[in-house]
């Protein structure tokens, strides 16, 4: 009833004109010039802040779009030079999260462990982004960030769901592509949450309906992917998060609290796939002894009460884990990360009273982001930027985008998939990101071009900054890997 009444609450703000805002321009630029060190090395670049309109039929602009293009500007020849496309999830999260958090050359100010800290929305260098060795460039889709829709009598179906969102979005990038100049270039989609949704079905929209082909598709805490997993798949699945969490907070019992993650987690993952997923799956036949004996197992790695597993049927809700596993101590954790703690008004419950994450994190990004585009990027405006836009309601029918990456890779042996997931994000979790890869690909047939990677962190992988310093690495690696040489044929 809550998550109603906000929902309501948001789209009443949204929709009652008492609340307007001007309309953004449809087609406009702002390029500035900077330099920052990375790697060791200092490198020159140019930030492109505009809006690049979406067209109908009629070639009337309905929609714009708002992005930032980082570009070197020490280098004259692009046609080596990898294109790196960004996107965030939501569906209405704008992107700024990886933009001024992960990849790009300037980046919010946080503790070695991904806290924000005060003053918020202070800014600084990345010394880790992927600037040196691409080009990126952030998109906002329709509502978040700058973006807008312009004709207030278009159809929002055309951009509010799953398939409209790529269908849209494929033919906006192939006009900014051919604006910048980059159809040489090697191209890379890189997308986090529902950004993995979006990039893995812009990458086989790309090729059969643009004829861009890319070199790879980077999937950060991804989504189900439109692969579907219920019953006991659902349940067993998300017991390796769970332990990795429980391991966190030193909610383990001796034995398993002294193991590193590295040495848990196999460890959990055998027994998930070899034990509790079989024994969910026989339901009511499974005797009694063999019941108490996973439940005690289970529970072990959990570092919740066997007595709380079988009074639910294994089946423990990520909702009631966030609240129950440190109940005791009058705590509870973080959804998209939890490491992060929070305190509700009365310990019982089914559930936290709020998600601690993401209340830190916006209290910081967003003063950054409307400082920083405004200051430093001068791209001066009275529009909103939308952290979070109104997409609703969002048709998620027909959502097959995990086998459209996979068809992809299957027309294109060029490309390649990496997969970035953190140990200890509970609302994409990194065992249920394994699992999207092996249904990808049943047979093997891909196994050479995908690749997984997990950091010791919640959704945004890159908060702390020994992972924000891997993961750029991993993407660094990956991007070389994939670069294809010169005068190399496409060809099984």
């Amino acid at each position: 009833m809550k998550k109603i009444y906000l929902l309501a609450l948001c789209l009443y703000l949204f929709l009652d004109k008492s609340f307007a805002q001007p309309d953004p321009p449809a087609d406009t630029l702002i390029t500035t010039k900077h330099s920052t060190t990375i790697k060791g090395s200092k490198i020159t670049y140019n930030t492109s802040i505009g809006m690049q309109p979406i067209w109908n039929e009629e070639g009337k602009a309905i929609a714009t779009v708002n992005y930032t293009y980082y570009e070197r500007s020490d280098i004259s020849d692009k046609k080596q030079r990898p294109l790196v496309i960004s996107f965030n999830g939501g569906p209405g999260s704008a992107s700024l999260w990886m933009e001024i958090g992960y990849t790009g050359p300037r980046i919010l100010t946080l503790d070695d462990e991904g806290y924000p800290v005060q003053p918020y929305g202070e800014m600084r260098d990345n010394p880790y982004s992927i600037l040196d060795v691409a080009d990126i460039v952030y998109v906002n889709p329709v509502n978040t960030g700058y973006s807008r829709i312009l004709d207030k009598k278009t159809d929002k179906s055309l951009f509010f769901g799953v398939n409209a969102d790529i269908k849209y979005l494929a033919a906006w990038l192939n006009t900014f592509v051919t604006r910048i100049n980059r159809w040489q270039s090697p191209k890379y989609l890189i997308g986090e949450s529902y950004g993995t949704t979006r990039v893995s079905g812009l990458a086989l929209e790309l090729q059969d309906a643009q004829w861009m082909y890319l070199n790879g598709v980077v999937l950060v805490s991804p989504t189900d992917l439109g692969l579907k997993r219920e019953g006991p798949v659902d349940i067993a699945l998300r017991l390796p998060y769970f332990a990795a969490t429980a391991w966190y907070h030193k909610a383990l019992g001796s034995d398993m609290q002294q193991k590193d993650l590295d040495q848990l987690l196999p460890e959990v993952e055998k027994f998930t796939m070899n034990e509790l997923l079989p024994a969910v799956t026989r339901g009511g036949s499974l005797p009694l002894t063999d019941k108490q004996q996973i439940a005690s197992k289970m529970a072990q790695y959990a570092g919740i009460s066997e007595k709380l597993i079988l009074q639910n049927n294994f089946d423990i809700s990520t909702q009631f884990f966030w609240k129950e596993l440190l109940r005791d101590r009058g705590l509870t954790i973080g959804r998209l990360d939890s490491r992060y703690l929070g305190k509700d008004k009365k310990d019982a419950g089914e559930r936290p009273d709020y998600n601690a994450e993401l209340s830190s994190w916006m209290h910081s990004f967003t003063p950054a982001i409307n400082y920083y585009v405004r200051n430093e990027l001068n791209f001066k405006t009275d529009v909103k930027y939308n952290v979070f836009g109104s997409v609703y309601p969002w048709d998620r029918n027909n959502d097959h985008t995990g086998n459209d990456l996979q068809q992809a890779m299957a027309e294109n042996p060029y490309l390649h998939v990496m997969v970035q997931s953190g140990y200890f994000d509970g609302a994409c979790d990194y065992f249920n990101a394994k699992y999207n890869l092996w249904q990808m690909d049943p047979v093997g047939k891909f196994q050479a071009r995908m690749s997984f990677k997990g950091y010791r962190t919640g959704h945004m992988i890159y908060m702390r900054q020994v992972d924000l310093e891997k993961a750029n690495d991993d993407l660094r690696e990956f991007i070389a890997n994939s670069t294809v040489k010169k005068g190399i044929p496409a060809k099984y």
